[in-house]
Formats: structure tokens, sequence, C-alpha cells
């Protein structure tokens, strides 16, 4: 829950994507905006309109510096210090939004390696939607959407035998977007 303000002259998105480059020193990250917070008591100190957003960050990719300058550190979303203001229902519409375009939309796949094995893209989604799921569904519900191509290359680190890995193929997934994209499970 970093924050910033937007200069003048700057869009309400531009001044998002800039506050997250400053901040963590990253770029070209998914983002996508959560609502307004405008309540007329909701900062006690001044009157204060806030535009939410949430990004999709690889947290080993950040400038770890930049964000040890800003006092800024991670936080498991299951174990949330107390918040001040609104932000609980900030973190509450982010994290609901972001179930609901995981289950429409393949935005997960931004938070992946290029090559990825199938407990990792488990992993991801169990993170999204904060719940484990069972693995012979998974793999039947993603494997089925035929949107994945298995390599003949393994990750020999996870396990004796190895696991395939698979690369996501967004022109056959654009190709069938009109029949819809339904992750849930």
């Amino acid at each position: 829950l970093m924050g910033g303000f937007v200069q003048q002259g700057e869009s309400v998105d531009n001044a998002a994507k800039r506050v997250l480059a400053e901040l963590t020193g990253l770029e070209n990250v998914y983002m996508e905006q959560v609502g307004s917070f405008g309540e007329v008591e909701r900062d006690p100190g001044e009157r204060v309109i806030s535009v939410a957003y949430y990004a999709l960050i690889n947290i080993n990719e950040y400038d770890r510096e930049l964000v040890h300058q800003h006092n800024a550190y991670w936080v498991n979303i299951n174990e949330l210090p107390p918040l001040i203001f609104d932000h609980p229902q900030m973190v509450k519409q982010a994290r609901e939004l972001m179930q609901q375009k995981a289950s429409t939309e393949p935005i997960g796949f931004n938070l992946l390696p290029k090559l990825f094995t199938l407990s990792q893209l488990q992993s991801l989604y169990e993170a999204i939607y904060g719940e484990q799921i069972d693995k012979r569904n998974f793999r039947k519900k993603i494997l089925g959407m035929d949107i994945l191509e298995r390599l003949d290359e393994k990750d020999k680190k996870s396990s004796k035998r190895g696991a395939y890995y698979y690369v996501f193929n967004r022109q056959r997934y654009e190709s069938m977007l009109d029949k819809g994209f339904v992750f849930t499970m």
C-alpha cells in the first residue's frame, strides 16, 4: 500500500505507473485500477481522494534498495497488520478484482518465467485464490483449455524424474477468445 500524488499534467494511470517505478524500480508491469476511495472522513488530516491499483510483480525482481529507502516491506496478505483509514477495503477490493480477472483472463502468466512447470502455475493460482487446488483437477482443467504447449525440456531441480516445462501460447489463447476463458475450480 504505497502511494503518491498525481503531478500537474499527469493522468491518474501514468501517476500510478510512475509511483510504482519510483518505489520499486519496476516498469512495464501489469497494473489495473481497483477503484476510487473518497469518503469525506476517510483521512482525519484533510480531504483526500485515493485511486487504488493492484500490480502483478515478481517480488524477486524489484529494486531492494529503493524499497528500503521508502521504508516499505512485503507482507503476507493472510497476515496483514492493522491498516489505517480505508486501506483494508482497498486490499479486499483489489484481491476480489484480481481473482475475478484471473478467472476470465490469463493475467497470472505475467508473473511466471517464460518456461514454467504445471506445479509453478498451480502455485500461482493458489496464491491468487488463497486456497489449495486439487492437483488432478487443476491439471485437467488447465490442459483442457489448450493454451499451453508442453516442451521436451524438463526441470530437474524439483524432482528426480523432472517436470516438463510449458509455455503459454498467446496466439492460441487469442484465437479462442470468442469461446471465453473461464478458470474456476
